[in-house]
């Protein structure tokens, strides 16, 4: 079986080697064609590349066209059954790629395929997850996950872990995916520049019929926001570029759920800061990085900028 393989590289020489070290000892019986598209890196990762994996299919971009649209460059040329997006940053286990294929081959319907991520000191990452909404992330922002009980959050507070099940989306670090999937609805929406690509490509994915799994039983070693952190500082939780968050995120509420679901949004990030600024006052706490002076500003700029969700600015 063929396994077409695609990392995007931008300025994480060091780790690509060791993601694509990982990787080909992770071969088994499976023949793997493994792509890497190079979005203008910085650093030497183009040269690193060249002499260590002279079997990997490279491609140069001159300029950084962005993680989805980077992906969808190789999909003319990947003849595998599977499509796996790796990150660069992301470690597979001597296993994983037997495991994952496996678990796909046993059930017919499963469109998308995600792992358990860990990080280098072993935590547990967040692996396992459901859509976004204007109402769930209000109650993440303000730390009120547990007094909604009967709110699906985008990361279930009694998640287990060690448990395979269906899901709403999977990060796309390491992210497997049925060629048949490929054919029938895509891969990513270009609209997206950096994040909220695989959410909306998983919407799509489960809205023509597929399930999307996380699988327990095998696992990654993942860093995060390797990339992201060579262009601006990034969000502690989420390890993420806040501006581009605050895009990506109006972009899919309005292609995927429309105007007033856009709208809604920009009101309750606005209306979270408001209620934190207030907190911060009372504890004595405001400073020029609260949420109301920094959180608030980038919402309303990417509004502005993405005319409501409804164009991309990158």
């Amino acid at each position: 079986m063929v396994i077409s393989v695609i990392l995007i590289s931008y300025n994480t020489a060091e780790m690509s080697v060791e993601a694509l070290n990982a990787l080909f000892a992770s071969q088994g019986e499976f023949t793997l064609e493994v792509f890497v598209v190079d979005n203008a890196s910085k650093d030497d990762s183009v040269a690193r590349i060249k002499k260590a994996f002279p079997q990997v299919t490279l491609i140069e971009n001159i300029v950084n066209v962005g993680f989805g649209r980077a992906n969808n460059q190789v999909l003319d040329l990947a003849t595998g059954e599977y499509i796996l997006l790796l990150n660069t940053d992301a470690f597979v286990q001597p296993d994983t790629i037997a495991k994952t294929i496996q678990y796909a081959e046993s059930q017919p319907r499963c469109g998308v395929l995600g792992v358990r991520l860990v990080g280098r000191d072993g935590e547990q990452q967040p692996s396992c997850r459901y859509f976004p909404t204007p109402f769930n992330l209000f109650a993440f922002r303000l730390g009120l996950t547990r007094w909604f009980s009967k709110l699906q959050m985008v990361d279930d507070v009694d998640w287990n872990p060690s448990i395979t099940e269906s899901c709403d989306w999977v990060p796309g670090c390491y992210y497997l995916i049925r060629k048949e999937v490929i054919n029938q609805v895509g891969l990513f929406d270009p609209i997206y520049f950096l994040y909220s690509e695989e959410v909306d490509h998983c919407f799509a994915v489960k809205k023509a019929g597929w399930d999307v799994i996380y699988f327990a039983d095998a696992s990654v070693v993942h860093i995060g926001g390797e990339s992201a952190k060579s262009d601006g500082k990034v969000t502690t939780s989420g390890k993420q570029l806040s501006v581009l968050q605050a895009e990506s995120e109006l972009l899919y509420f309005r292609k995927n759920h429309g105007f007033l679901s856009a709208v809604l949004n920009i009101m309750l990030v606005l209306l979270a800061d408001f209620i934190q600024l207030i907190k911060d006052l009372i504890r004595l706490k405001l400073h020029k990085n609260s949420p109301f002076f920094v959180g608030s500003k980038l919402t309303l700029i990417s509004a502005f900028k993405t005319r409501i969700g409804s164009i991309p600015v990158r």
